[in-house]
């Protein structure tokens, strides 16, 4: 019986994840739309090749990422500073990572 409550939450995670949502995935996009340029550019360039990959942990800190103001996240992005309070997470530095090299 308790493996059986188990499975069943595990299956609606798994249909509430972000790859099988494609409104998550529109609002994911729209959020990467961003005043200042530079950030719009990388930030959609990095989603065309990775968003269908990405992992939910991953949309979990890029979303994070979004809420920052834009010279914040372009500071983050260019390495001129370090992930801070709710941001500083391994999984936001990891996604970090990944955007810095894209």
């Amino acid at each position: 019986m308790e493996a059986l409550k188990e499975k069943v939450t595990m299956s609606e995670l798994a249909g509430n994840s972000h790859q099988s949502d494609p409104v998550k995935r529109a609002r994911l996009r729209w959020r990467a739309r961003r005043g200042l340029l530079e950030n719009d550019l990388i930030l959609t360039r990095f989603l065309d090749i990775n968003e269908e990959s990405l992992s939910d942990e991953e949309v979990d800190a890029f979303s994070r990422l979004m809420e920052l103001s834009d010279s914040v996240l372009m500071d983050l992005i260019m390495a001129k500073k370090e992930p801070e309070a709710e941001v500083d997470l391994p999984h936001v530095h990891a996604l970090l990572s990944r955007l810095r090299i894209a």
